[in-house]
């Protein structure tokens, strides 16, 4: 037994956990959510098909930076919905994006691509969708 599966040792092992990572469907592809640590961290492993897009929108307090792993993608951002800029992303392109500010990203191709964000209490509510193109509104809808 190795002493990460040895659950009687006090310390920091004590805390180990393996789980399977849940997927959950999105009218765009998928997402498979590793990390989902409450107060603390998110990361995600999205999947776009090629000529979707997630929802133009912002957070109120969540941050996100994002990496390309494969594929291609047109990611905008900006401070309002009305001064985007754009930009083609390929694997190992990243991006910062800060709580309030406005982004949405499109796959040009099949596109894989890892999100680590803060997750305050609330972080699976905390998105405002100005423009979502499968009708979803609010913060709730998948």
């Amino acid at each position: 037994m190795t002493p990460a599966q040895d659950s009687s040792q006090a310390g920091p092992a004590s805390a180990t956990e393996i789980y399977q990572a849940p997927r959950q469907e999105k009218p765009w592809g998928h997402e498979v959510i590793f990390a989902g640590i409450d107060g603390k961290y998110v990361g995600k492993i999205i999947h776009v098909t090629a000529g979707h897009a997630l929802s133009l929108q912002y957070h109120l307090q969540k941050e996100e930076t994002v990496s390309v792993l494969s594929g291609a993608a047109l990611i905008e951002y900006g401070a309002s919905a009305d001064d985007l800029a754009s930009q083609h992303f390929g694997p190992g392109d990243t991006i910062h994006l800060p709580p309030r500010t406005v982004h949405r990203i499109t796959a040009i191709t099949d596109l894989t691509f890892a999100e680590a964000s803060t997750a305050q209490p609330g972080w699976r509510e905390d998105v405002v969708r100005l423009e979502d193109n499968y009708g979803r509104t609010g913060t709730k809808a998948p």
